[in-house]
């Protein structure tokens, strides 16, 4: 009789995530897609066939990335089950050239969200947001800023096994000291809640949501990570270094950052323009 998902596999693959060293997001990210799977069995037993019925499901009810980041995790967890025969591959997917305007976020939007946060007198996340902004660093990352970072300008992000330097700007550590200062941080990360717990990844997301109205942009657009594309599409249009990029963001694989500095559809179209290699019919009124 083949392998039946239930709490105690579950538990067993969560702890072999930690001892792994995957990061909380990851692993609650797994755990979220694994129980999609078992609801989607309904106690039925795991084979290949249930294998390819689950992603011919997802296929239907989720973009291709979002399926295709469901299928790794299955396949980690089959593998983890003893089950590598019934994993399955993801979808084949066509590279994309550049981003969807309705994904992101320009400069002027971060600007209008950054007021919008200050007008709100919520200076916490005015500031949460310019340090990813400005450093490129992921929201999972915001306790390595630290009160002692700020002194040296540097702090060292060390996450997933790999160690990074994060340069802080000049201007950034100004305020931060200004707001540490006044808010009675002496010591420890900058940014923590009222009981000195590093800040929920979920209440950063939902604060700059409640400022969409008001700063008129699009709710689809805001998101932490969002910040962090703005970073590395505006360090890359200024430097067009994409290896010294790829070390500031903490990619490990270049081909990610090329992802990251993708730029619109409406961008490649001024440029395409911008050649001057279709000529001018005379003859034309």
């Amino acid at each position: 009789m083949g392998l039946t998902i239930d709490e105690t596999i579950m538990g067993q693959f969560r702890d072999s995530l930690q001892i792994g060293e995957k990061s909380k997001a990851t692993i609650d990210k797994y755990m979220r897609d694994i129980r999609t799977f078992a609801a989607f069995l309904a106690g039925e037993p795991v084979t290949k066939d249930a294998a390819i019925r689950y992603k011919q499901h997802l296929s239907d009810h989720y973009a291709l990335s979002s399926a295709n980041s469901m299928l790794t995790a299955m396949n980690s967890f089959l593998r983890f089950a003893g089950c590598p025969d019934c994993a399955v591959r993801t979808f084949r997917m066509q590279t994309a050239v550049f981003r969807s305007r309705d994904q992101e976020l320009t400069k002027a939007e971060y600007v209008r969200l950054v007021e919008a946060a200050r007008r709100r007198g919520n200076l916490r996340l005015c500031l949460i947001m310019q340090t990813i902004c400005a450093t490129g660093i992921r929201i999972s990352e915001l306790p390595f800023i630290t009160i002692a970072s700020l002194q040296t300008r540097r702090a060292a992000v060390s996450l997933k096994g790999k160690t990074r330097t994060v340069i802080l700007p000049l201007e950034l550590c100004r305020e931060l000291k200004r707001y540490a200062n006044a808010a009675g941080i002496r010591s420890g990360s900058v940014f923590v809640t009222r009981n000195g717990n590093p800040m929920d990844r979920s209440n950063i997301l939902h604060a700059m949501k409640a400022l969409c109205q008001e700063a008129g942009v699009e709710e689809g657009k805001v998101f932490p990570h969002n910040l962090r594309h703005l970073f590395a599409v505006t360090y890359y249009n200024v430097e067009k270094d994409i290896s010294h990029l790829a070390d500031l963001l903490g990619h490990s694989n270049i081909n990610t950052t090329r992802i990251y500095t993708l730029m619109s559809c409406e961008m490649q179209e001024k440029r395409l323009e911008g050649l001057g290699l279709i000529l001018k019919n005379e003859n034309t009124a």
